[in-house]
């Protein structure tokens, strides 16, 4: 049956909607479930803990809120690298201004290698906590053991590898298991907000969105789809758009669960840190470490033992991610092939990127440049990156020379755009806070 129409091709893609076995669910999760689980990645988990300890339960509303939001954009960056073949930098190569281009990857660069360096020197810390020993040697191992693992192997043993990483976030969920959480009064603060109009509070919802709608993991998401269509020998959907509907909807599924991991896990850790620091009076938590290192005395040794295994965990799965998205991005504005999958030789200036961004990231505690600074500007550049990013995200996914029939629906659209006006009202609250020096 032919195709005429956007609608046509929308209700054509909708058209297998049965609900899945649990054998079709699993083989559906891929990367928008490694997306979602490295968005706790150790930089989001002393966010996460500097929010309990100093907040309580007050701000959990607020994971309620970005849940939808992390959805709604973490799949068009997946649709849009599925559905035109391409990755978001080739696409805004191929369709809008190249300064553009630079200043979205330049950006996305500058961002990626401190939160490698906030995410690498938490690893070594969390590491120097359990085993003694140097943090700064243990923070360069972590790097060159990132690297070795993504140049080193292929991908669809390293996808298989990070898609099992996953299961190391489950350490918070084991930590909530040994500290007294007050369920009433916490699950009562997710759907009853208890706002105050104050910088603080102010500043703390800013860097919760910050930290769960990050641009990196939008380049992620998409150039994974088009991994995963190299690897099955598919060709774009905007090519076949008679083969959608199965395609969109594993998308769906994938980065709903993805994004649902990752909101729950952003609880745990808020909830266990309520419920342990902030009970016992400690609120000023700079680092994941630091977290760590306080749960020890208040919560047991188990506790701390999880809570610090937990970031090593989320680290070996966030850093490949970080780097990667930088590769992808920066192989894309030269108009390269870049893959996880491709031979070293034959794609120097992709895998020279990861080995780049990452060393140079593993080098900032080097050069004595303190993690919470670092994370600091990474919010920063991140804030001035992601809602110009989404605007951007937004028109390629409904221009019909890179979707070609398959442009998102006018739900997603409304939902896209309100993560994105969400996102920019967010990035000026931060602003504001940021010129009356109260940031």
């Amino acid at each position: 049956m032919p195709i005429t129409s956007d609608e046509d091709a929308r209700a054509l893609a909708a058209s297998a909607e049965a609900r899945p076995s649990p054998r079709e669910f699993l083989r559906a999760l891929g990367p928008g479930l490694i997306a979602g689980a490295a968005d706790d990645d150790p930089s989001g988990i002393g966010t996460h803990s500097q929010i309990g300890a100093a907040f309580g339960y007050r701000l959990s509303w607020t994971f309620v809120l970005s849940f939808p939001l992390m959805v709604a954009i973490q799949g068009i960056a997946a649709e849009i690298g599925r559905v035109t073949g391409a990755g978001i930098a080739r696409n805004l190569r191929r369709h809008y201004p190249r300064p553009l281009l630079w200043s979205m990857v330049s950006l996305l660069l500058v961002a990626n290698i401190i939160n490698l360096g906030a995410d690498l020197g938490a690893m070594g810390a969390a590491l120097a906590l359990l085993a003694g020993g140097n943090a700064g040697l243990y923070t360069l191992l972590f790097g060159i053991l990132s690297i070795v693992l993504e140049v080193g192997l292929s991908y669809p043993r390293y996808a298989a590898i990070l898609k099992w990483t996953t299961l190391t976030l489950f350490t918070y969920v084991a930590v909530l298991c040994v500290v007294h959480v007050p369920w009433s009064r916490a699950l009562g603060a997710m759907v009853v907000p208890d706002i105050e109009l104050n910088a603080a509070y102010a500043t703390a919802f800013v860097a919760i969105l910050g930290t769960t709608i990050s641009p990196y993991l939008f380049f992620w998401q998409a150039s994974q789809e088009i991994e995963e269509q190299h690897r099955h020998h598919a060709k774009p959907l905007c090519l076949t758009p008679a083969a959608a509907g199965p395609e969109l909807k594993r998308i769906r599924i994938d980065t709903l669960t993805g994004m649902a991991l990752s909101t729950l896990i952003s609880l745990a850790i808020v909830f266990a840190t309520a419920a342990t620091l902030h009970a016992e009076g400690v609120r000023d938590i700079a680092t994941s470490a630091q977290a760590a290192e306080a749960l020890r005395p208040v919560a047991g040794a188990f506790a701390f033992a999880m809570f610090a295994l937990g970031i090593i965990g989320t680290g070996l799965l966030a850093v490949p991610v970080l780097a990667g998205s930088a590769a992808y991005a920066v192989t894309e504005m030269a108009g390269m092939a870049g893959s996880l999958d491709a031979k070293p030789l034959s794609a120097r200036l992709f895998y020279g990127t990861i080995a780049a961004t990452t060393l140079a990231g593993a080098s900032l505690s080097a050069i004595g440049i303190d993690p919470a600074r670092a994370l600091y500007w990474a919010a920063v550049v991140n804030g001035v990156l992601a809602a110009p990013l989404m605007v951007v995200m937004m028109l390629i996914a409904r221009n019909p020379r890179a979707m070609g029939r398959l442009r998102i629906s006018r739900r997603q659209l409304w939902s896209g755009w309100a993560a994105t006006a969400v996102m920019a009202a967010a990035t000026l609250l931060f602003f504001f806070f940021l010129v009356a020096g109260q940031v």
